[in-house]
């Protein structure tokens, strides 16, 4: 999740790490945060799931600057900020009070030492693998910025919203699906948060199989094992890179695959595929209809 191609060998073989550094304080994510005494003003988030998020629970007017991937709310203030290569001098020259930086970016705690140097908050946000460690970031996002009552509100909201959309969804025997983050085969098992949202409608990934090679849920599949797991569902998260239903019936040996004939390949869109902050719940609503379609044929 905000996982992109360039992102992808930052994450692969990596371990969640949890870790919330605000200035010279320490706070334990599993801890119910505190509610900050005096809220930021100037806050840079170098996070697109953050950005949504800080917008989604209220905080959006006392956020300056945001990076260059952060494309939602359009209302966002953006920059030329990158979230994969933070520049300490750049988003030092901002003047901000908070920064929301993400673990898996280039030199991330040097980053940190350096902005935590010039005494500038920072947040260090980490990939979820479940909703309730999404949520989490609404909770402490919320006390850091003074909008605690808003973000319980956001997160009440989406977890009805949500187990509304696993309820109403038609349950599925036999289903088994393919989640493609790049064209070198590399997948999510159902340890990582796509694959625990696959996991809630009760279909089989076929990447759980190669669980064992990658700690972090990222497996690297061949060809060969994907032809002979014959998945029912293929889910492509590259279809910005060039990857299509065409592409992938074109592959060697994939023509007579069941989610090739059947026509059953579905491009999941970039922007809700890779984030978790409230369109979540657009993200299962696609999942959702997409299952359905294909248990209706």
């Amino acid at each position: 999740m905000s996982l992109t191609r360039s992102s992808l060998s930052a994450i692969r073989g990596k371990a969640v790490v949890v870790a919330v550094a605000i200035a010279t304080i320490s706070l334990a994510m599993q801890a119910a945060p505190v509610e900050a005494a005096t809220a930021p003003s100037r806050i840079i988030s170098l996070s697109p799931s953050a950005t949504e998020i800080l917008f989604g629970i209220g905080a959006g007017k006392q956020v300056i600057a945001v990076d260059d991937n952060s494309d939602f709310p359009t209302n966002a203030p953006h920059s030329k900020l990158s979230s994969f290569t933070p520049n300490v001098e750049a988003i030092a020259a901002l003047h901000p009070d908070l920064v929301i930086l993400q673990s898996t970016a280039t030199k991330a705690s040097a980053v940190q030492a350096g902005l935590k140097k010039l005494k500038i908050a920072v947040y260090l946000e980490t990939t979820p693998n479940t909703l309730d460690q999404a949520y989490s970031e609404f909770t402490d996002l919320g006390a850091l910025t003074g909008h605690v009552s808003r973000a319980k509100v956001q997160i009440a909201v989406m977890k009805s919203k949500i187990s509304s959309i696993i309820a109403r969804a038609k349950k599925l025997t036999g289903v088994s699906i393919y989640h493609e983050l790049d064209n070198t085969l590399y997948s999510a098992t159902s340890s990582t948060f796509i694959g625990s949202v696959y996991k809630s409608f009760g279909v089989t990934n076929i990447a759980d199989a190669a669980a064992t090679a990658d700690s972090g849920g990222y497996p690297q599949l061949t060809s060969e094992y994907v032809v002979s797991a014959n998945p029912t569902v293929i889910f492509l998260d590259d279809g910005a890179y060039g990857e299509s239903p065409t592409t992938v019936a074109a592959r060697a040996g994939w023509s007579g695959l069941s989610a090739v004939t059947q026509k059953h390949i579905v491009v999941i869109p970039l922007d809700i595929a890779d984030r978790w902050g409230p369109r979540l719940v657009d993200l299962y609503t696609f999942i959702a209809n997409s299952l359905t379609t294909v248990a209706s044929k």
